[in-house]
This record gives C-alpha cells, sequence and structure tokens, in this order.
C-alpha cells in the first residue's frame, strides 16, 4: 500500500485489500495419522498402574514422549500430564504450598495459572507486569514478597519470555521457588535457556490450538530428582506408592488422575519432533511483520532482545490511542473489514482487544470465596487483609483496557504474502484515519 492514494476504508463501503479467505491452520499429518494406528493396533490406549512398579509412571508411548521432550531441551525430567492446569496444580503441590502460603503471580494471563494457586489453600498475590514485556514485573514482584511468600508463578505470555534473570535472583535471595508457566511459548530461549528449565518446575500446554497438540494435555519439567518424584506421585493416585518410594514430606501427597495417554502421548511426539521448523516458519513471517509495522507511529512491537526467541503464540501490538486519534476498537474493526470475514478465531486479522480481564477483578477474588463457603483460604493468616481492588495493577488493567492488540496470524499455514496483506490492511486504515476521525463519517460507521 506504500506510496498509494488510500482509497475509501472499506468499513465505509470501500473495496477491501483482500477478500479471500485466509489458509486454516493444519498440523496433522501422516506421521500423527501412523502414530495413532500404533497405539490403536496395539489395543493398550492407556497403561499407566496406581501402584508401585513399571507401569506406575504409565506406558512406552508416554515415557518415550517424555524422554523425547526431555533430550531435546536438556530437562533432567519430563512429566506429562492431561493439561497443563493440572500439572500446575501438580507443581505447586510438588514444591510445598499449603493453606495461606502467598504465591506471586500476573493478573494478565489464563486463569488457570492463578486458581491452580488456589488448590492447595494457596493465595495469589497479583504483581503487575512490564508494559513491553506484558509479563511479571520484577520490581513489582519485590514489593509483593512477605513473609508468607513462598513461590513465585512465572507466566511467559504470547510466546516471549519473561525476564527471568532478575526474577530467579529475587526467588534465591528470599528462598522461593519459581514455576514457569511455558503454554504459549514451547521451544523458546530466554538468553539462549530455554524456558521451563530455568526455575525450580516448568510447564507445557498440549491443548488443541497451543503449537505442538494432542487435543488436550501438558508437560512438566524439572532437574530437580525429589520434584519430579513428588509430581509423578500427585499425578497417579500416590497415596498408595508413598511408601514403596521412601517419601519422607507426606505433604500434598493424596494423588489424582492426571494421566497422559498412549494415543495422546504418541501423536504429541510426532507434533514435537516438527516444533524446530513450526518456530523457524512463524518466525520468518514475524520478522515480515515487524518489517512493515515497526516504521508505523502509533503502534508498537515487540522487539526481540538478544539470544531470546519468540514462538509467537500471538503477535501482539500495543495501540496509541492518543496518537492514532481513533479508538483501539474502531481501529481494529477498521483493519479487519478490509480483510475476509474470518470463519475460525485464528484467521481473524485482529482476533482481541486485550486478551483478559486482570484475574483479580473475577468475582471469585472480589467476594473471596474460593473452596467452601467461609472464604478460605483468603482467610488462612489472621490480621492479613487480602484486598483486590480495581486499580491494583494499572499496566494489566491499561493493556487490557486501552492498549493492546493480538493477531493470531502468526501461525502454520500462512506465507509471507498473506502476512503482507494483513499489514497491507493496517497500513490502509492507517493512512485513512482521517476518514474514522470525521464527525459525519463516523455516524455511518456500522457498530
Amino acid at each position: 500500500m506504500r506510496g498509494k492514494t488510500v482509497s475509501q476504508l472499506a468499513i465505509l463501503g470501500g473495496p477491501q485489500v483482500r477478500s479471500r479467505e485466509f489458509p486454516v491452520r493444519v498440523t496433522m499429518g501422516k506421521e500423527e495419522k501412523a502414530a495413532a494406528l500404533r497405539v490403536l493396533d496395539a489395543d493398550s490406549l492407556s497403561e499407566f498402574v496406581g501402584a508401585p512398579g513399571d507401569y506406575f509412571n504409565g506406558g512406552k508411548e508416554v515415557r518415550g514422549f517424555e524422554r523425547l521432550w526431555a533430550t531435546s531441551y536438556g530437562f533432567r525430567h519430563a512429566v506429562a500430564v492431561n493439561s497443563l492446569t493440572t500439572g500446575l496444580q501438580a507443581a505447586l503441590g510438588a514444591v510445598g504450598i499449603g493453606p495461606g502460603d502467598e504465591v506471586i503471580c500476573p493478573p494478565f494471563t489464563m486463569s488457570a495459572s492463578a486458581t491452580a494457586i488456589l488448590f492447595y489453600g494457596g493465595i495469589p498475590i497479583f504483581a503487575d507486569v512490564d508494559p513491553i514485556r506484558m509479563t511479571l514485573d520484577p520490581a513489582r514482584v519485590e514489593q509483593c514478597i512477605t513473609p508468607r511468600t513462598k513461590a513465585i508463578m512465572v507466566v511467559h505470555l504470547f510466546g516471549y519470555s519473561a525476564d527471568m534473570d532478575p526474577l530467579m535472583a529475587l526467588a534465591r535471595q528470599h528462598g522461593l521457588k519459581v514455576i514457569e508457566d511455558v503454554a504459549q511459548a514451547p521451544g523458546v530461549t530466554y538468553r539462549g535457556r530455554p524456558l521451563g528449565g530455568i526455575g525450580d518446575v516448568g510447564g507445557f500446554s498440549l491443548n488443541y490450538h497451543k503449537q505442538v497438540h494432542a487435543g488436550e494435555g501438558g508437560l512438566m519439567v524439572t532437574h530437580d530428582d525429589a520434584l519430579a518424584l513428588r509430581m509423578q506421585i500427585i499425578r497417579n493416585h500416590g497415596e498408595n506408592v508413598t511408601q514403596a518410594y521412601a517419601v519422607q514430606d507426606l505433604s500434598n501427597m493424596i494423588g489424582s488422575n492426571y494421566r497422559f495417554t498412549e494415543l495422546q502421548a504418541a501423536i504429541a511426539a510426532e507434533q514435537l519432533k516438527k516444533l524446530k521448523g513450526f518456530l523457524a516458519h512463524r518466525a520468518e513471517l514475524a520478522r515480515a511483520l515487524d518489517r512493515r509495522l515497526r516504521p508505523i507511529p502509533g503502534l508498537a512491537i515487540t522487539e526481540l532482545e538478544k539470544g531470546s526467541t519468540h514462538a509467537y503464540y500471538m503477535y501482539p501490538v500495543r495501540f496509541d490511542e492518543k496518537r492514532m486519534g481513533v479508538p483501539r476498537s474502531l481501529f481494529m474493526r477498521a483493519v479487519n473489514a478490509e480483510l475476509p470475514k474470518a470463519k475460525y478465531w485464528n484467521t481473524t486479522p485482529f482476533y482481541l482487544e486485550g486478551y483478559v480481564k486482570p484475574l483479580y477483578l473475577n468475582p471469585i477474588y472480589q467476594k473471596k470465596i474460593a473452596i467452601g463457603r467461609d472464604g478460605f483460604p483468603f482467610n488462612c493468616n489472621p490480621g492479613v487483609s487480602y484486598a483486590y481492588p480495581k486499580g491494583l495493577c494499572p499496566v494489566a488493567e491499561r493493556l487490557n483496557e486501552r492498549e493492546l492488540l493480538l493477531c493470531p496470524l502468526i501461525q502454520e499455514g500462512m506465507s509471507v504474502a498473506d502476512i503482507n496483506d494483513f499489514a497491507d490492511a493496517v497500513e490502509k486504515v492507517v493512512g485513512g484515519l482521517a476518514q474514522l476521525r470525521d464527525p459525519k463519517i463516523k455516524e455511518a460507521i456500522p457498530s
């Protein structure tokens, strides 16, 4: 679109930049189909046994998948689970979180990153996020540390890393455990180190819209032998095996059924083998989009630091409403109008304004009712009143309410040409902002 006269915007009845639908992401191929058939032919879809012995940690497909992920990225242990939600619960149980223990976490994340803390009676303490990375701000984390703090839940958001070095320094200084929620950033490095292995425990999601998927599932990693065993125990009815495995600390050792199936493991292993190729393709698309969006005043993109990579679960763009002179919602609708109407969420050019409402604004925290009816666990520490007011984390609130736009197009199946069409649409709308600012025209814009 550069150098061209801007025609009437599509939202006002003008021609679209593109009418052809964007391609749908498809990553399941002949390898996954063959793996699934292999398991079906074996007629054993799960081989876990909730008792000591060879199958306490599952069958050959589950254990093979765990070894493959661990060796691919240098983790000492990998523990497959049926979701990252249950994996985070297992991790918090393994590190010893109990009633009244405080765990610092970001408010700008999927709800499970915080509700997993409540599962063992821990209390989420929300620290604000860095406005650039949109992950935990180490300075705000430090302000939240009290004698009751036991751990930090770090979330690597949209595929990029939190700033781990200062967070780890704080954790070691105060004797805190660090759990990394790496749901959106498998295979990503922070200053040359793989995410998930920097803290005490890391966890990945295998949900259907993640970069590596098996429909549902998760994988926890650690370099700590004791933590690995404790997560394995929590995963599989561990109360039956604590004596056999000489577990001395019985806290949180009541197990559940967080098992991963042989069928899922076989499919996930084939997906994992493709991950480096997926990430390389996403990086190529993102570089193309970076080049187009970087020069646009009023839009800010993520600039990668040296030695760090990005998985582009989403491509985040920060929108400056004052500089643009139009509301974020109108800008988003105008860009999307220049492109084909999406049939799926991940072919929507700008999928979301903001991300999630900061978690502390949800009723569970506003009313402080989580487990039972009497305020547990928020009433565990006598004399301490937990408050989650509006304005608690102003950066997270600002990002969600006014600044952040999320694009899911950086994915498998898309080409650089597809991404350039999206960039053309953005440039056309930026070039036609005067049309959106005109009070007479604004009345004609569909709501």
